[in-house]
């Protein structure tokens, strides 16, 4: 499956170029339990999985995904082998209100997430969500 082929990219790239740092940016596998395991073996340097979105915005904006099974595969990576930087990333501009923003932040922080980027939301066509408000 695709945890599969993300553990054979990252130890192919460690065999020839030992010196490289690795981040992969994954999917929650269709919160398929402990693929995530199988990528967190191949030992990335870093595990990125984008949180995307607050909660009040999942069904809206993330549609078969479910947030707090987003957060606690990050969390779990970091159980499973603390030496790994976990990495999350959301988008603003959506809807959101700066608590619920600030919510994500303490969400991410309680399950050890390391870095944290955001976003600008920009509607890359047509059939995508609107921009609520650019964020400044």
């Amino acid at each position: 499956g695709g945890a599969s082929h993300f553990a054979k990219c990252i130890t192919y790239i460690r065999e020839r170029s030992p010196s490289t740092s690795i981040e992969v940016l994954t999917p929650d596998f269709l919160r398929k339990h402990d693929a995530w395991k199988i990528v967190a073996k191949a030992r990335p340097d870093v595990y990125n999985h984008n949180i995307e979105t607050v909660p009040s915005l999942y069904l809206k904006v993330r549609p078969g995904a479910r947030y707090y099974n987003s957060l606690n595969l990050l969390h779990q990576v970091k159980i499973f082998d603390s030496s790994i930087f976990t990495k999350s990333g959301i988008m603003v501009g959506l809807g959101e209100t700066k608590h619920e923003v600030l919510q994500v932040m303490d969400d991410l922080r309680a399950a050890e997430v390391d870095f944290l980027t955001i976003g600008q939301y920009l509607r890359p066509s047509a059939r995508h969500i609107d921009v609520d408000r650019y964020v400044a």
